[in-house]
């Protein structure tokens, strides 16, 4: 316990003390001190995982470990990066400062601060055993990442932090309200009391009130959606992961819409123990096939790289509803695609940074030659698309195919067609704009910007690291990651067709 308690504690005090450390310098250093101690206290984990009493409200199983890497690994990339964003920022502006004060109206210490009380936030929410908590925990990160949102403070970044505290705040209401109809299912069984402990909740599920079960998972899923990105409540995500600083942007796509989505998970945990599965999976086949519909409409005429991005999440947050919603070899495939996607998106937002700071700009239109003018950049660029997309050998092609296969060994072949046919239109789509942009003439609005200074290694080694980690678990899967990750999916299984199918896709995984 005293380790979970740790990786919440020290981003959390460390971002404190990054919004009252008067040294720029200092706060840099300390935010990448906080992020190295999370990924070691998150690297012990898998070596010694330990012991917690089934009444505990913090623990750490399987899924939440899954997720809480994600977040601890694309945390520390970012703090790499954002390490020279903030230099390159602080050049660029000159802003007297004080000594001995509370910077809150200095840019980069609200950066900073608000930066690892997210990543607490983060922790908090995988580490979160009781719906409660975790509720709390997800609200947390809206809290800290609006002011990210903000960071640059023009307009159009006022207006997606307000929509995005609008819409988002609207979904944590639902989802609150959503624990209130889970404590009243709860409050029939036979203890007696509505305890809302997830482990307590699976074990006695048979107990709990089916219909009021299902009225609470429907407000789970249109809640914890809207923060998730799922459609049609995806409209803040674009507005807010285009404004933002890239670095914000990269763990906005790679591990907030996660902890959003782990919410739904631990529902629908819940759901299938109780039986309640065929209510809860069909829901999450439809919420995730129109999210990928849509982000495929959204992309055939984007006009902005980053707003593209975002509407690629979009698409993947879909996918992973859809995995999980076919059940089986699905939720393995879904789960190792929430790893894949994080990774990959992470280092497209990254590398997109690279771009904007040497174009001045994000139109599509306007953005030529990548490749000879940042040579670096340039293959992250096109390799990240090719990731994104779900080209061989990357993961993302391991995990799509997983969930295609689930569908068709399930007999869903209309929803195999149509989940191939949209795969199709958003490769297009997102070749026509990416291609030019890396292969095509520079044309006079196609040039760099001067302020551009080469490809230092902060800003190209982060992005190089995370799609290396997408491309060798393309190629092959440790034996400790598969079994962390069929264990995590062992919690939607119910019986042994079930098993015997995710034991199956297993088999056709590199090894």
């Amino acid at each position: 316990m005293s380790v979970l308690l740790a990786l919440i504690l020290t981003p959390a005090l460390a971002g404190c003390a990054a919004l009252a450390w008067s040294s720029r310098g200092g706060r840099r250093g300390l935010l990448l001190l906080a992020a190295a101690a999370h990924l070691a206290l998150t690297g012990w984990l898998w070596w010694e995982r330990p012991a917690v009493s089934p009444q505990s409200w913090l623990g750490v199983d399987a899924l939440g470990l899954l997720f809480l890497t994600v977040a601890s690994v694309l945390f520390f990339a970012a703090a790499v990066y954002g390490w020279g964003y903030l230099r390159d920022e602080q050049q660029s502006q000159h802003v007297d400062i004080e000594e001995g004060f509370l910077f809150l109206n200095e840019p980069e210490a609200v950066f900073v601060g608000c930066l690892l009380l997210f990543l607490a936030s983060m922790t908090l929410v995988t580490l979160s055993q009781h719906f409660g908590l975790l509720w709390v925990g997800v609200e947390a990160t809206t809290l800290a990442t609006a002011p990210l949102i903000y960071f640059h403070r023009h307009h159009r970044s006022l207006e997606a932090t307000w929509k995005y505290l609008l819409i988002c705040s609207v979904g944590i209401a639902l989802a609150l309200l959503g624990n209130f109809l889970l404590a009243a299912a709860a409050a029939g069984a036979q203890t007696g009391h509505a305890s809302l402990i997830v482990p307590h909740l699976q074990q006695r599920a048979a107990d709990l009130n089916g219909p009021w079960l299902r009225v609470a998972f429907l407000f789970f899923l249109v809640g914890y959606g809207t923060k998730m990105g799922l459609a049609p409540l995806h409209t803040w995500l674009p507005d807010a992961h285009s404004e933002s600083p890239s670095p914000v942007s990269a763990l906005l796509s790679g591990a907030l819409l996660n902890c959003a989505f782990l919410g739904i998970l631990r529902l629908h945990q819940v759901c299938v123990a109780a039986g309640q599965g065929g209510f809860s999976q069909p829901l999450l086949i439809l919420f995730g096939l129109a999210s990928v519909l849509v982000a495929a409409v959204f992309l055939l005429r984007q006009a902005d790289f980053k707003r593209m991005l975002a509407y690629s999440s979009v698409e993947h947050m879909g996918i992973l509803a859809l995995g999980v919603g076919l059940g089986g070899a699905g939720v393995f495939g879904s789960l190792l695609h929430a790893v894949n996607h994080s990774l990959t998106k992470a280092a497209l937002f990254l590398v997109a940074g690279n771009i904007l700071a040497a174009y001045a700009t994000k139109s599509t239109r306007d953005v030529r030659g990548i490749r000879r003018a940042l040579p670096v950049t340039g293959v992250l660029w096109l390799a990240g698309f090719l990731a994104i997309t779900g080209s061989p050998p990357f993961g993302t092609f391991l995990s799509e195919f997983t969930i295609l296969k689930a569908a068709v060994d399930q007999q869903h072949y209309l929803v195999a067609v149509l989940y191939l046919v949209l795969l199709g239109l958003i490769f297009i789509a997102m070749a026509n704009l990416v291609l030019p942009m890396t292969q095509g003439e520079a044309t006079n609005r196609g040039q760099p910007h001067p302020r551009q200074r080469g490809e230092p290694l902060w800003s190209v080694a982060p992005a190089a690291v995370l799609l290396a980690l997408a491309l060798a678990l393309g190629l092959w899967i440790p034996a400790w990651f598969r079994s962390t990750l069929d264990e995590a999916a062992g919690g939607f299984r119910t019986d042994s067709a079930s098993a015997t199918a995710v034991a199956t896709a297993q088999e056709h995984l590199p090894r």
